[in-house]
């Protein structure tokens, strides 16, 4: 029974995941789609089939590492599904550009908000399938919380870091677009240092307080 309950707990985990990640991408796709940009839905990217979003390091690797040494909390992402920026910015300008940024993000949050209320309203698991649903539905939160919170910051090539300088631009700010292109190179490796420093434990206090508040 024990064997069964962590099989049943680990697929669910696994779902949670992939709805979390491959969702968030499909959303900037989708929002392209509808500022006037095929480029996703002609690549066939708007699929919900997981096999065609699935990055072994993001979707695999890294999620089962973080599992293995017993991670708080699973972190991944999915292929980036291409968009235009150039055909969303004709079309409809720095607000489309900036909406397409933040689409993931905003569907993460709303999942949140859904399975919170669900959350909220369940009892006690009594059966395999209820363990299932609710660890279905606890990580849902977790993963998504985390997902959205994380590509909020600032920093290359997060979606806020998009979402900004499209804004930027918009308010001519040239020098922070200009500053935010020059640091993209270098993006990754300044998240590596934040996440791998005690930086990261304060960066992420605010998603732990929403946490504890919605899962108390």
């Amino acid at each position: 029974m024990m064997l069964e309950m962590e099989i049943v707990k680990i697929v669910a985990i696994i779902l949670a995941l992939l709805l979390s990640i491959i969702g968030h991408e499909i959303m900037h796709g989708w929002a392209a789609y509808r500022f006037g940009d095929n480029t996703a839905k002609n690549s066939g990217r708007l699929s919900i089939n997981p096999i065609k979003h699935i990055d072994p390091i993001g979707s695999l690797l890294l999620p089962g590492f973080l599992f293995l040494v017993g991670s708080p909390f699973l972190f991944g992402w999915a292929k980036p599904v291409p968009v235009n920026m150039n055909i969303v910015l004709a079309n409809r300008g720095t607000k489309g550009a900036i909406g397409v940024s933040l689409a993931g993000i905003g569907y993460n949050f709303a999942l949140v908000a859904i399975f919170a209320l669900i959350y909220l309203n369940m009892g006690e698991p009594s059966s395999l399938l209820g363990i299932f649903v609710s660890t279905f539905i606890i990580q849902s939160i977790v993963i998504n919380a985390v997902l959205g919170f994380f590509n909020l910051w600032p920093i290359p090539p997060l979606d806020g870091s998009e979402a900004l300088k499209y804004f930027a631009y918009s308010k001519r700010w040239y020098g922070m677009v200009s500053w935010l292109e020059k640091i993209y190179p270098y993006g990754f490796f300044i998240l590596l240092a934040i996440l791998a420093t005690p930086i990261a434990s304060y960066a992420f206090k605010p998603i732990e307080w929403l946490l504890t508040k919605i899962l108390h």
